[in-house]
C-alpha cells in the first residue's frame, strides 16, 4: 500500500535511509511517502521542498523487497506529487540509469538553478554544494539530474 507517511514511520524511515548509507540529514517525516507491506514499511522516499525547486531524495527500498517494481512505483508517484520543478542527486551510473527512465537528465553542478532563498527556505544548489566538493575532491560518483517530463 502507498500512503503519506505519518509520525508513527519516522523511526522506520530513518531505518531505512540508514540502512541504505543515504544522507540522514533532512528527514522530515511529513514530506515522505511510504510503501507498507503487511504492517511494515519496506520503501520510502520524499520530496524535500527548497526555494524554487524540489529534491526527489531518500528513495530507498529495502533489501528484500527490490526487483518488484516498488521503486519504480514511488518514484513515479513522486514526480506526479511534485509542484516545482524537480531535480535529485545520486550515487553511480546505476542509479542515473534507472532515474533516467523517468525523464531525469544529468546535468552540471553549474547548471543547478540558483533561487534566491524566500520564505526561510534555503537553495537547491547550497545544499548540494557539499556533494558537488566531495565529487571534485574525492571523485565520489555523484551524478546532479533534472527532471524534464511532461508531467
Amino acid at each position: 500500500m502507498l500512503r503519506k507517511a505519518t509520525s508513527g514511520d519516522q523511526w522506520s524511515i530513518r531505518l531505512l535511509v540508514f540502512s541504505a548509507k543515504l544522507d540522514p540529514t533532512q528527514l522530515n517525516w511529513q514530506q515522505f511517502w511510504v510503501v507498507e507491506c503487511n504492517r511494515n514499511l519496506v520503501a520510502c522516499g520524499q520530496l524535500r521542498n527548497f526555494s524554487g525547486a524540489q529534491e526527489l531524495g531518500s528513495l530507498v527500498v529495502a533489501s528484500p523487497w527490490r526487483g518488484r517494481g516498488l521503486g519504480t512505483l514511488l518514484t513515479q508517484h513522486l514526480i506526479n506529487t511534485a509542484t516545482q520543478p524537480l531535480y535529485l542527486e545520486c550515487l553511480g551510473e546505476r542509479l542515473a540509469k534507472f532515474y533516467n527512465r523517468f525523464d531525469f537528465v544529468p546535468i552540471s553542478f553549474e547548471d543547478l538553478p540558483e533561487f534566491p532563498n524566500t520564505r526561510g527556505k534555503s537553495s537547491l544548489k547550497g545544499k548540494f554544494r557539499f556533494s558537488q566538493l566531495a565529487k571534485r575532491l574525492f571523485r565520489v560518483p555523484v551524478v546532479f539530474m533534472e527532471h524534464r517530463g511532461n508531467s
